[in-house]
């Protein structure tokens, strides 16, 4: 019997996912370009060129090797699928588990049929075992459960290197002179072309270079080009924001693992094997795998084990608007804010301390809307999925869970970006100030937000050192002022 093989864009892999169980001489596969995924929202434009050009290379690569494929346009996925229903004549979806509610619940409603999503590590079922188990959602101990289960860096029981992680080593500034190594572009093709002459308007961003690939061969090659020049070298910096490299030592691996083109365990062991025959540090090489073993598989199952209403969580209630800086970062005096803004403009990406100890450090200390952040973040961010941001945003990133995910608030003032990044030289501001006009807004900010939610983190033991701190504080009126000036300013555009 012909069945209609469903291929959500997230899911581009000819041997996992609903394509494991597809039968070449009687199934159809199915590939939906939904227009309200184009025009809904300003997207960036890297980031729904990246997902609808790599959708439409593997449409061409299954075409190629025999396979018969429906990829159409439709007004929306469900509409798309009914209409290949009414041209097929045939009734049965078949899909791999989607990777976020709504898809689930539009595909139950159509009555299609789930097969188990192979595209991680850890199966949900898996992964609610662990978590039915814990008083509290710990990340350090899925991960160690991880290395044991899936007996990676392990020496018996143990550790391999006698230590599980190596963070304390992987904290280093970025030092005044150093090789951050070359980087990895692509060339467009004619569908990529097509691609880029199609997005519309709304869009956000450019896209006048190619730094995602869109085939598994391009994937393949950024793997690598990581695992040869940066891979050594990722651990010590992996915190590190230099203002002469955008990307650091960061593998930019994170697309093709969201959307399928690569596998975490294809990556996984690549990292091994080049660990084992090369002089890679294993700081470098247990960083590496704790982001995709550790922190990416234990987001993916909070995402399922804390439900579809997590995202709309605001315990802190913050309802500040979208600040205008995060859409145009000339509107902002701050160096470090209008770089990485700047930054995810060109290329639809940051790596992980600028997106938390800037930008959702920002959003949290001026009690912007977590909802309005966290939809700003889905919209620019090439690796955005929608299970990746809510638990990183909603819970890491503005502490709108009251503390489900995170034990304490990822808050700090300028000390922490100057220690670890280079923006503050020639900047108009002083992180080591926190009133005046030459005060760094993350300072002045940091302390009026220990100050507003005083009575929220005073119980916190986590939170002992800061709020201490806060007692000793002899001007802390005259910092409220300041940060009442630099909230206006930031609204209006002018700090």
């Amino acid at each position: 019997m012909s069945r209609l093989i469903y291929i959500p864009f997230d899911q581009l892999n000819v041997e996992r996912g609903a394509m494991r169980v597809a039968d070449k001489g009687t199934d159809v596969i199915v590939l939906i370009e939904s227009q309200r995924m184009l025009t809904t929202r300003p997207w960036h434009k890297q980031r729904l060129h990246f997902l609808i050009s790599s959708a439409r290379h593997f449409a061409e690569q299954l075409r190629a090797d025999g396979w018969n494929v429906d990829y159409r346009k439709a007004a929306t996925t469900v509409e798309g699928l009914e209409a290949v229903r009414t041209s097929t004549g045939i009734r049965n979806i078949v899909c791999a588990q989607p990777n976020s509610f709504r898809l689930s619940e539009q595909l139950t409603a159509i009555g299609a049929t789930f097969v188990d999503n192979d595209f991680f590590l850890t199966p949900r079922e898996v992964f609610q075992a662990w978590a039915s188990t814990q008083s509290s959602f710990t990340m350090e101990n899925f991960y160690r459960a991880q290395r044991r289960r899936l007996n990676i860096l392990m020496d018996g029981d143990k550790p391999v290197g006698g230590t599980w992680n190596y963070d304390a080593e992987n904290r280093l500034p970025p030092p005044k002179q150093h090789d951050w190594g070359p980087e990895l572009y692509f060339e467009f093709d004619d569908i990529d072309e097509q691609v880029r002459n199609e997005l519309p308007d709304s869009t956000w961003g450019e896209l006048n270079t190619k730094v995602w690939g869109t085939t598994r061969a391009e994937a393949r090659a950024q793997m690598e080009h990581f695992f040869t020049h940066h891979f050594a070298d990722f651990g010590p910096y992996e915190d590190a924001m230099p203002n002469q490299s955008w990307r650091a030592h960061h593998s930019l691996l994170s697309p093709y693992l969201n959307n399928g083109l690569l596998l975490a365990s294809e990556v996984i062991d690549a990292a091994l094997e080049r660990f084992s025959h090369s002089d890679i540090p294993i700081a470098s090489c247990e960083g590496f795998i704790r982001q995709v073993i550790g922190w990416r598989e234990y987001v993916y199952g909070m995402y399922w084990y804390l439900g579809e209403n997590y995202r709309e969580n605001n315990h802190l209630n913050a309802h500040r608007r979208l600040l205008p800086l995060f859409t145009d970062s000339s509107k902002t005096h701050m160096n470090c804010v209008r770089s990485v803004v700047a930054d995810v403009h060109e290329r639809g990406w940051t790596h992980h301390i600028p997106r938390l100890m800037v930008l959702s450090n920002l959003a949290l200390l001026t009690g912007t809307s977590p909802q309005e952040f966290l939809d700003w973040m889905r919209e620019v961010f090439v690796d955005a999925a929608e299970w990746v941001m809510v638990p990183n945003v909603i819970g890491m990133g503005t502490h709108a869970d009251a503390g489900v995910l995170m034990t304490k608030p990822y808050a700090s003032g300028g000390a922490y970006i100057s220690k670890m990044g280079q923006f503050c030289k020639g900047c108009a501001y002083d992180p080591k100030q926190r009133t005046g006009e030459n005060a760094c807004p993350f300072t002045t900010l940091y302390w009026d937000f220990l100050a507003r939610h005083e009575s929220e983190f005073s119980s916190n033991h986590r939170m002992f050192q800061q709020m201490a701190g806060l007692r000793r504080l002899s001007d802390i009126d005259s910092v409220r002022v300041r940060a009442h000036e630099v909230l206006d300013g930031l609204e209006q555009g002018r700090i």
